[in-house]
């Protein structure tokens, strides 16, 4: 649409803004975010409309059609082949038109609104026993209208079929504005029901005059998704028009609501992982199980999964879920098909009966997706033949053969998905920036067309055929049944203005790539990410649109973190996707053209709590709090800053500053020149300003070596104790408890070398001075200062860690920044590198280092939060096992406190800081019994349960300690 004057854009953005209630927006953030899906495609649209009901549906669609704009309709945007994409104006169903209109569980229905949530219409029927079948692995975040659209399936298809099989009744709007009720059966003249009187005439003209052609020309096997479903219109189909346009991918119509059918779900599930040699032998054994009745007969091999804990021997698995009335039911029935199996050859297999052991395998198996962008060897892996299908008996010489092409192609991918269906899903290391590769990416694509219609396949068999496979329809239907798809979509769209270049008269498979615009050389930046050869732009294209990110609840017993943001304001820019894709645009130059001064960016960045969530959540490992750093110490560099990088960016030089005027500060604080103080410094004026220590961490130390005589600490079990900024002024009693634990453990924890604060000494040698991690200079983007901070921490660290001490660290985010940004920041320094490994947490240290060592028994249950960072980075198992010898049951949420260091102490971030702490750390410290002990290792997650929670929380060295006598 790029040849549209601004006059005519102008006038279009009056018109819809007049017409359509919901949000229009011709804004270039807006459209940036929806230049792509999931798949390999970019298209930029002229504006996103929003719309807020059927009303606004049609008056938006009369408004393009008087201006001859196609419309696109969207949902969670997570199309693998680019059918989510489009130049004119797209239409974002996930905003309003997301209700679950009415559920009826005697019948067994629902009816639903084209937004609509899968998990959220899986939990409402759930509390009836009732489910939607199908389920891909994207059911947190993708929408009912997408999975309409593309005739979505999942891992239960073996027992409920394809969204087709559980669509009932369709409201649409024609392009042409036509309002079509869609469902099955005939009205008297032999026509399909619910049509207005052109299209009732024309759909029957057209079966009619087709009918040899409908009965002949498609494959039968279950996953047949590609094309349009036109032999559902045959009279010993049912005339069934809704389950015909189901998998139209917005070519045909727009859906406004469905109606669609729910399953009984089983009591209780048991899960049988059977292991075989090879990926051959498990996509040979799949189709012999269905007799079983399976829910799922999912395969992978070892080259996605590697060494995943819980999967049996073998070189390659089936995942075969079995339901039953109860949990015996269902353990005796996946222990009869193992039995079974074991009998027909595999290797091994376990059967998993725990829920929580369930959805950690199961988890395995829906980050697929994203994981198998990145080959073992880190290199790039893209969609493009995503889900192609074979009838399930063949497709163990399909495979074979499927190989044997990569081979000659000279290209890699881990082939996974739906064996019990015939179905496989694989990512393939196509180069699609260079000239050759494209060529190779398209000789490839027809190659394999042949092939998986030689064994009697179909082009796609979950996702749809979009522009990624459309070209290659006549190769599997002929040219014969493909001109009768165009004159369907001509009967349906005479003026082709719904999603052209897709599925029918489709653009080339090579056309519109994504990569086109990216620069062709790695820009200059800070940071060396390493798991992307130093190249910004690798970095960024991580993100491949899965949108796991978008998830807005987390599910029974999840740690995951990834994207408190978004899930406080719903919104796609405060997704880690959506800032992916703002930073792919930037780097692109169309749309967003300010580079690294662009606004629109700065401001999807501003409510990323650089959390780190995403860098372990992710399942393609997107790093967006570095992204953040990056972009933050471009745009301001040589410019003013925000105040809040002034202040809490600074604040270990501040904290060191102000250390002995502590009393006097703290005096201050409580006094009206605070809101003063506040304004000035950035900072929210709903914030109290945490007490400074009056005897900082490292004072207590040093006097307490001169005054007790403690022994020197120069042999023996000797670990390093970090004294970080909020440990040494702000909770000096974590330092002093953790002191206490690690010597009742027997080690002898050394501080660097630091002398003590005295007010009005002389200033101390530069080796004296306190050290930092670097962490509020890198999350407010000021790298020049965090890695001049970061050096002289390696200075002085590195001769006390040569032999091998470890680097124990209280606090989470210090340690996280000592493990992943200090090295990544000093890329060409080798001590760098080697302190990082020698970074622990407390439980850390205590377990590698004291392993016989036995915690006091506390025996009561925990509430609280794992760090964000160290769930993102160090993890927290070796906590998880102290816990339980010191007798501290139960678990910690997932999520983020929404402080987030200085985030939420900042202006204007309050509100977003409090609802993520509403979202799982708050309620689950309401709900703790008075007996439960609070923990929270973090300060600014103490912090948080301070200033908002009515329980105040601990770090668990303070715990342990106060449990040996000695704390605080």
């Amino acid at each position: 649409m790029a040849d549209r004057t601004e006059t005519e854009k102008r006038n279009l953005a009056e018109e819809l803004a007049a017409a359509v209630r919901g949000e229009v927006s011709f804004a270039a953030a807006d459209r940036a975010l929806v230049t792509m899906d999931a798949s390999n495609y970019r298209r930029v649209p002229m504006a996103v409309v929003a719309p807020r009901d059927a009303e606004d549906v049609a008056a938006a669609l009369r408004v393009c059609r008087e201006h001859a704009v196609p419309v696109v309709p969207r949902g969670g945007g997570t199309s693998i082949a680019g059918q989510a994409t489009g130049v004119g104006v797209v239409l974002d169903f996930t905003r309003h038109l997301n209700r679950i209109v009415s559920l009826d569980p005697a019948a067994r229905t629902a009816v639903v609104q084209p937004g609509v949530i899968l998990d959220d219409l899986r939990a409402a029927a759930g509390a009836h026993g009732l489910t939607f079948g199908p389920d891909p692995s994207t059911h947190s975040r993708c929408t009912l209208g997408g999975m309409i659209g593309n005739n979505s399936c999942g891992s239960h298809s073996v027992a409920w079929g394809t969204t087709a099989d559980s669509v009932r009744e369709l409201e649409l709007l024609t392009y042409g504005g036509e309002q079509v009720r869609a469902g099955r059966g005939t009205d008297p003249t032999g026509a399909p029901t619910g049509l207005p009187p052109r299209l009732r005439d024309g759909v029957k003209a057209l079966v009619d005059a087709e009918l040899a052609l409908l009965r002949t020309g498609y494959p039968d096997l279950p996953r047949r998704i590609s094309g349009y479903a036109l032999d559902a219109l045959l009279p010993e189909a049912g005339t069934d028009l809704a389950r015909a346009l189901t998998g139209s991918e917005g070519t045909l119509g727009v859906l406004t609501e469905a109606t669609v059918r729910l399953v009984e779900t089983p009591a209780a599930r048991a899960l049988a992982v059977l292991g075989y040699p090879d990926e051959s032998a498990a996509a040979e054994a799949a189709h012999t199980l269905l007799p079983h009745r399976p829910m799922t007969v999912e395969g992978m091999a070892a080259d996605l999964v590697g060494s995943a804990a819980g999967l049996p021997k073998g070189g390659a698995w089936l995942f075969v879920e079995m339901g039953g009335a109860s949990p015996g039911e269902a353990a005796a029935r996946a222990e009869a098909l193992c039995r079974a199996a074991a009998a027909d050859g595999t290797t091994d297999y376990a059967l998993v009966t725990d829920p929580a052991g369930q959805r950690a395998l199961w988890r395995i198996r829906e980050d697929a997706s994203g994981t198998a962008t990145r080959l073992p060897d880190g290199s790039e892996a893209w969609p493009g033949w995503e889900d192609c299908a074979v009838p399930p008996a063949r497709l163990g010489p399909y495979l074979r053969d499927f190989r044997a092409l990569l081979a000659q192609h000279g290209l890699r991918g881990t082939p996974y998905g739906h064996f019990g269906d015939g179905c496989i899903h694989i990512r393939i290391d196509f180069d699609l920036l260079t000239a050759p590769g494209i060529r190779r990416f398209r000789e490839f694509s027809y190659d394999l067309g042949e092939l998986v219609v030689a064994h009697g396949g179909s082009l796609s068999g979950e996702h749809g055929d979009g522009q990624a496979r459309a070209e290659l329809l006549p190769k599997m239907y002929g040219p014969e049944l493909v001109g009768l798809f165009e004159r369907f979509k001509s009967l349906w769209d005479p003026a082709a203005g719904l999603n052209p270049g897709m599925l029918v008269r489709p653009a080339r498979l090579d056309e519109n790539l994504r990569f086109a615009l990216l620069p062709k050389r790695p820009v200059p930046v800070e940071f060396g990410y390493p798991h992307d050869n130093g190249d910004f732009s690798a970095a960024v294209r991580r993100c491949v649109g899965v949108a796991k990110c978008r998830n807005t609840t987390t599910g029974p017993g999840s740690t995951d973190v990834m994207c408190p943001s978004f899930r406080a304001t719903g919104e796609e820019q405060h997704s880690t996707r959506g800032r992916a894709r703002l930073l792919h645009e930037m780097l692109a130059g169309e749309v967003i053209t300010d580079g690294w001064q662009s606004p629109e960016v700065r401001d999807a960045l501003d409510l990323c709590l650089s959390c780190k969530g995403c860098r372990s959540d992710c399942p393609v490992g997107v790093d967006m709090a570095t992204y953040k750093a990056e972009f933050l110490h471009h745009h301001y560099e040589g410019r003013l800053r925000p105040a809040a990088h002034y202040s809490m960016g600074r604040l270990p030089q501040w904290l060191h500053a102000a250390a002995p005027l502590a009393p006097a500060l703290n005096a201050l604080a409580r006094t009206p020149l605070a809101a003063l103080g506040k304004r000035l410094g950035g900072i929210a004026p709903e914030r109290p300003i945490p007490t400074l220590a009056t005897e900082t961490f490292s004072h207590w130390w040093w006097h307490r070596r001169r005054t007790t005589g403690a022994p020197d600490p120069a042999s023996g079990r000797t670990v390093v104790l970090w004294p970080d900024t909020f440990t040494n002024h702000l909770s000096p009693q974590v330092g002093r408890s953790a002191v206490r634990v690690l010597e009742a453990a027997g080690l002898r924890p050394l501080l660097p070398p630091t002398a003590p604060l005295r007010t009005g000494a002389a200033p101390l040698p530069r080796r004296h001075r306190p050290l930092c991690c670097g962490l509020t200079y890198v999350s407010t983007g000021q790298l020049d200062q965090a890695r001049a901070v970061m050096r002289r921490t390696v200075d002085v660290l590195g001769p006390l860690l040569q032999d091998g001490r470890p680097l124990v660290v209280l606090e989470p985010s210090c340690a996280a920044a000592l493990r992943t940004d200090l090295p990544e920041l000093l890329s060409d320094d080798p001590r760098a590198a080697r302190l990082a490994s020698s970074v622990r947490t407390f439980a850390q240290a205590l377990e590698e280092w004291a392993p016989d060592w036995q915690p006091p028994r506390l025996d009561r249950p925990v509430a609280g939060q794992t760090h964000c960072h160290q769930h993102a980075v160090l993890g927290d198992a070796a906590d998880r096992r102290l816990r339980e010898r010191a007798g501290l049951t139960g678990s910690l949420t997932g999520g983020c406190c929404g402080l987030a260091g200085n985030f939420g102490f900042e202006r204007g971030h309050y509100e977003v800081s409090v609802s993520c702490a509403e979202d799982q750390l708050l309620p689950a410290v309401r709900e703790a019994t008075p007996d439960t002990e609070i923990l929270a290792d973090g300060f600014s997650c103490r912090t948080q349960l301070e200033q908002l929670g009515d329980r105040p929380g601990r770090h668990l060295a303070e715990v342990l300690a106060e449990a040996l006598g000695e704390g605080d």
